[in-house]
């Protein structure tokens, strides 16, 4: 195959060698008593599934499922589906590959979706508010994770970028709650929309799959942000103890009353974040994947 080769591009009777993402490893047993490996190999393109015959239980201490592997194989057709009959599999080496190109990716334009933040945080005005969301979007490292991050790992937004996506409805809809209700503090609500999320960028690993990092085990993404909010306020004089708390507030019971400290919201901003946070969380995951009873 000429380049590096695509699951969409395999055909029968062709010989394969690439990097893949292994999202399925079983060992199962054949008809005749010896032992195989059952795998499925994925990049964005789409997914094959593959077996390893010879020598299984030794090969299958080279790699794991959810790595980047190296595969060396031929394609044959095996009930009407491709398959690969493996001669090779390793773990791929360090910087082979970037897991990054095997991620189900947002179909947004991310750049769109960059000014889209950025707009929304011109559109808090209250000098501490708005000098801390400058910290955090003028920080490249963490706009770099801001756009990488994905919102879940198998639920709503769960692709790259799909973090951006959301933060950016959310701050949408914020806005658009504050017109409606011109009561609410617009300052306070739309900065909550935009860092609800923050602690998600530390919360998730990068390889064949979305994983978690330990952070993110043990913490949670709320709590991160929460921490994360803390350092970045230190740095803002204009920003009083009264406004970082209003904000950490929200931040810590978007989702829900029964996450909110005392099991209630303590202001209307709250309330507000929670519902239009759930709003385009759940209409996200229905049209994604079905509605559910």
């Amino acid at each position: 195959m000429a380049g590096p080769p695509t699951v969409s591009a395999l055909r029968p009777a062709t010989d394969v060698d690439g990097v893949f993402a292994c999202t399925r490893k079983d060992r199962l047993v054949s008809r005749a008593g010896t032992p195989y490996l059952a795998l499925e190999l994925r990049d964005r393109t789409g997914a094959v599934q593959a077996r390893v015959f010879r020598d299984a239980d030794l090969i299958a201490g080279r790699f794991e499922r959810g790595e980047l592997v190296r595969v060396a194989g031929r394609v044959e057709r095996f009930r009407d589906e491709l398959q690969i009959e493996v001669r090779a599999i390793a773990r791929a080496r360090d910087g082979e590959a970037d897991p990054a190109a095997f991620l189900p990716s947002t179909y947004r334009d991310m750049e769109e979706l960059d000014g889209f933040l950025e707009h929304f945080a011109r559109e808090v005005y209250e000098p501490g508010l708005r000098a801390l969301l400058a910290e955090l979007v003028g920080d490249a490292e963490l706009r770099a994770a801001w756009r990488r991050a994905p919102c879940t790992r198998a639920g709503h937004h769960a692709y790259l970028g799909g973090l951006l996506e959301h933060t950016v409805a959310v701050a949408q809809l914020a806005q658009e709650t504050c017109q409606l209700h011109v009561r609410l503090d617009s300052d306070l609500l739309i900065a909550a929309a935009l860092v609800h999320d923050l602690g998600k960028t530390r919360e998730f690993t990068y390889g064949a799959e979305f994983g978690i990092s330990e952070e993110g085990r043990l913490l949670g993404h709320v709590q991160i942000g929460a921490r994360m909010i803390e350092e970045r306020a230190a740095r803002i004089p204009q920003l009083s103890d009264e406004r970082r708390i209003a904000l950490l507030h929200c931040v810590l019971s978007h989702h829900g009353p029964d996450s909110a400290p005392g099991r209630r919201f303590g202001s209307a901003e709250a309330l507000a974040l929670a519902r239009v946070n759930a709003l385009d969380a759940s209409v996200k995951g229905a049209l994604e994947h079905g509605l559910h009873p």
